[in-house]
């Protein structure tokens, strides 16, 4: 078993700011002496809202292509339900996509 894993978490560029803080607040990315440690990529992002929903971008029935960044941080696998609680807090979709990946190694 690991004692780490990595998110993914997929959100609008306007809230990058509210979510390192978020991060840095829960010691998501501590590693060795450094903290709040993450990296972002611009990406593309595609959903279609379906009947009931409330899209933070898009309508409903249409498919919606926006971009996005996916930000990357690395966290203690203990920590990982608080932080993604924290996270989902401050997120503006309805369905946040936040991966968490099992590393088996850190800061090689």
């Amino acid at each position: 078993m690991t004692d780490y894993c990595k998110l993914e978490i997929f959100i609008p560029e306007s809230h990058l700011q509210v979510l390192q803080k978020v991060l840095c607040d829960c010691d998501a990315g501590h590693i060795g002496n450094y903290d709040c440690c993450l990296s972002y990529s611009r990406v593309k992002g595609t959903w279609r809202p379906l009947a009931g929903t409330n899209p933070y971008h898009g309508e409903q029935g249409q498919i919606s292509i926006e971009d996005e960044l996916k930000v990357e941080v690395t966290c203690k696998l203990d920590s990982v339900d608080e932080i993604i609680s924290a996270v989902k807090k401050v997120h503006p979709y309805e369905e946040p996509v936040i991966n968490a990946i099992p590393l088996i190694r850190v800061g090689l």
